[in-house]
C-alpha cells in the first residue's frame, strides 16, 4: 500500500519525451467504486504564486505506465512544438 503523502512527493514524468510535468497536487476518485479515475498535476505558480498559475494536466488512471519508488511514469502527450532551422 501507498500512502497519498508519499504518492505525492513522487515526480510525475512524461515516458513519451523523459519531461518532468510535476507532481500530484490532487486525485480524482471515483466515489460510487472507490477508484481513482486521474491524478492532478499541478502547475507551478509564476514568481512566488503572485502572477497566476500555470496549467494543470490531467492524467486518467489508465495512463499510468509504472509507478516506482521515486518516479510515475505516465503517458501524456504535451504540446508538440516544430522547430525548423535554415
Amino acid at each position: 500500500m501507498v500512502k497519498i503523502s508519499e504518492f505525492q512527493m513522487k515526480d510525475v514524468v512524461s515516458v513519451s519525451d523523459g519531461k518532468k510535468l510535476g507532481n500530484i497536487g490532487d486525485i480524482d476518485i471515483n466515489l460510487s467504486n472507490g477508484k481513482i479515475e486521474a491524478i492532478i498535476i499541478s502547475g507551478g505558480g509564476k514568481m512566488l504564486g503572485f502572477f497566476g498559475r500555470d496549467e494543470e494536466f490531467v492524467i486518467p488512471w489508465r495512463n499510468i505506465v509504472k509507478i516506482g519508488a521515486d518516479v510515475i511514469l505516465v503517458r501524456y502527450q504535451t504540446s508538440v512544438e516544430t522547430k525548423y532551422e535554415e
